[in-house]
């Protein structure tokens, strides 16, 4: 169920140093040439990192979304703020990064640069999924059935409507807001005024959402599927077959990258088609995913592994326990860094829990 509610939770900030993680090992690597294109060199890693370093905005060519990208490092370093009760979903508006507190009804609103708590905000019941849409941070509550809509600026209430069964992970297409439920339904919500404008038929359990630019994917938990949905008008252009037990998804700009949460791996999707480009090995209940701009972070119940997305190779592995997973494009507003928010359960309440699903079709 998703109403796995913990105490001793925290927001974790992880931040990487790609010069650091490999220092003498040389290899052929994959990386974007001038035009954004990928090509293959013989460069080491210091020498690829050194490109980064001289074409800071690279990834924005293969990322539409425009997430905030400068250098890519990969150090080392955690670091832990205190949020509300029972975190799960996490996202960053582009100055503070927005927890979903299941466990006392809230969501918590911590500024980027330095960790401080901004405001501590009521919401429905059990919230889940947290989504920014420009402007507002949307909430879903997974127990009322409900997403609310906070103005980003104060964390004032802006409206709340009524969704599907249990709704999950949202995603936002720059109009409208997606909202995926365990019913097997998403619903199209209006970003101005949250009127419904479509529901539409998914898979049953489907949990999380993503949009790619033109269209809306939907990880189905209880079908080991995907839907891909055209984000006009909702029709359903195709249902792919992916692992067991599918929940995080995102889109590295031109393919989407799920965690199967059950078999422990990790599936990349081509968007174009919906073809399996390849199944990566992930382990320990893989549950979240982000993208950096040049990595794939997958967040789990023992581990944060980070993946290539050019190739699916893994380059770090990290043993935090960890649940929602948001990049903020920098740590701390300085440049070089990249650093990525996570939840993660305490050292005592791993051991309690594990992160494990308890008695239903949802996580």
């Amino acid at each position: 169920m998703k109403n796995q509610i913990g105490i001793g939770v925290s927001l974790c900030v992880l931040v990487t140093a790609l010069a650091t993680l490999f220092p003498s090992h040389a290899q052929r690597v994959i990386f974007p040439d001038a035009k954004g294109r990928q090509a293959v060199g013989a460069r080491t890693q210091a020498e690829q990192t050194q490109d980064l370093s001289l074409a800071p905005d690279r990834g924005a060519r293969f990322n539409p979304l425009k997430i905030a990208l400068l250098h890519w490092y990969l150090a080392d370093t955690t670091t832990f703020f205190k949020v509300g009760a029972g975190p799960y979903g996490v996202c960053f508006d582009g100055a503070n990064v927005w927890t979903a507190n299941g466990g006392d009804n809230t969501v918590t609103k911590v500024r980027a640069n330095d960790g401080e708590v901004l405001g501590t905000f009521k919401v429905g019941s059990q919230p889940y999924g947290v989504t920014f849409d420009g402007a507002n941070i949307w909430v879903s509550s997974d127990q009322d059935n409900l997403v609310t809509k906070l103005r980003a600026s104060d964390g004032k209430a802006e409206g709340t409507f009524p969704v599907g069964n249990g709704p999950g992970w949202m995603a936002f297409d720059g109009a409208n807001v997606w909202v995926p439920s365990a019913d097997g339904t998403v619903r199209k919500l209006r970003a101005t005024d949250g009127k419904n404008v479509g529901t539409f038929p998914v898979g049953v359990g489907a949990i999380a959402a993503a949009f790619d630019g033109t269209s809306i994917w939907v990880t189905n938990y209880g079908t080991n599927t995907v839907t891909k949905l055209r984000a006009s008008d909702g029709t359903v252009l195709g249902t792919f077959t992916v692992g067991y037990g599918p929940l995080g998804i995102a889109f590295d700009g031109a393919n989407m990258w799920i965690a199967n949460r059950n078999d422990g791996t990790v599936s990349e999707l081509r968007a174009g088609d919906g073809m399996t480009l390849g199944t990566f090995p992930a382990s320990a209940g893989p549950y979240g995913v982000a993208f950096d701009g040049a990595y794939v972070w997958v967040s789990g119940d023992l581990y944060l592994r980070v993946f290539r997305a050019t190739d699916g190779v893994q380059v770090a592995n990290h043993s935090i326990q960890s649940q929602g997973i948001a990049f903020d494009g920098v740590l701390f507003g300085q440049p070089g860094k990249t650093s990525v928010f996570c939840i993660s359960f305490d050292r005592r309440l791993q051991r309690d829990r594990k992160g494990r699903f308890r008695g239903g079709k949802d996580p």
